[in-house]
């Protein structure tokens, strides 16, 4: 499996991307309008948070739809493994309790990570048959318009322990969201899985984005764009003694956005928190 880099000015960028993501539900950009050194900005404050304890006065509440808040060590399994994932995690929203000294350069970010996402959505739409296209309830960049589901999980694997042994920072699954996009994280790891059952590492170069499809957008599209499994694996050797930090933005869709003829995207993310273990199993939708 080739993951494609496109490069953003390229004037065939619209459609490398949607190649690529058709190809292999990845696609890594470079040359895009993000600032590296805004990224590099909120990786700096995150680390400060993640070696604090006062993060545990952020704790999320599980009751609660916007999940919210800081997840302690061990808080999440991948859907059919019930060994959980070796990390820690913050889910920040719009609306999200967010320690101060995050806001600015968090929030900066998050507002130009949804202009691209919704750039890119279009190109994603401009790559699906018109029958598909017909099919949509709504155009795809307008799924995440104004959505308070969209979230920023800033994501802290420390370094491997030999009590942790048989656990994975992350194991394999399929995103729940339309679309994420992923900063290059501060260690590589990731690897997608093809549809030979074969894994390969997705490049995490500095200053590059890493894109893939999730479920949702699997389901608006009628499987046109694939929710490829992948996961984060364990760093061996002397690499195992140092910490791996990332920053996935998940672009969900509003709540009551129509993706099938079965589910909104509120009610399919609800059932899919309860299948990771970061909602009640007997909570109702």
């Amino acid at each position: 499996m080739y993951v494609k880099t496109i490069d953003y000015r390229s004037s065939e960028a619209g459609q490398n991307f949607a190649n690529s993501l058709k190809e292999t539900g990845f696609a890594v950009l470079a040359n895009h309008p993000i600032p590296q050194d805004l990224v590099e900005a909120v990786y700096k404050d995150w680390q400060v948070f993640f070696k604090n304890e006062s993060k545990f006065d952020y704790l999320f509440n599980p009751n609660t739809i916007r999940q919210g808040g800081y997840f302690p060590f061990k808080s999440e399994n991948a859907k059919g493994y019930p060994a959980k994932d070796l990390k820690e995690f913050y889910h920040y929203r719009d609306e999200t309790d967010l320690p101060k000294e995050m806001e600015k350069n968090t929030q900066l970010l998050f507002g130009k990570m949804t202009m691209l996402a919704q750039e890119v959505l279009k190109w994603i739409e401009m790559g699906l048959p018109k029958e598909v296209v017909s099919a949509l309830s709504m155009p795809l960049d307008q799924m995440i318009q104004d959505s308070d589901m969209t979230l920023i999980r800033i994501l802290h694997y420390p370094p491997i322990s030999h009590e942790e042994e048989g656990g994975i920072r992350a194991a394999a699954h399929e995103d729940i969201d339309l679309l994420t996009i992923l900063p290059a994280a501060t260690a590589p790891g990731l690897q997608v899985l093809d549809s030979s059952d074969k894994w390969y590492d997705v490049s995490c170069n500095y200053g590059t984005l890493v894109f893939n499809s999730g479920d949702m957008l699997q389901m608006a599209t009628k499987g046109y764009y694939k929710s490829t499994t992948h996961r984060v694996i364990n760093p061996v050797e002397a690499e195992a003694c140092k910490p791996r930090y990332s920053l996935p933005f998940f672009f969900h869709p509003r709540s009551e956005v129509r993706l099938s003829e079965t589910h909104t995207a509120g009610s399919y993310l609800e059932e899919r928190l309860r299948e990771v273990g970061l909602r009640p199993p007997t909570q109702a939708a």
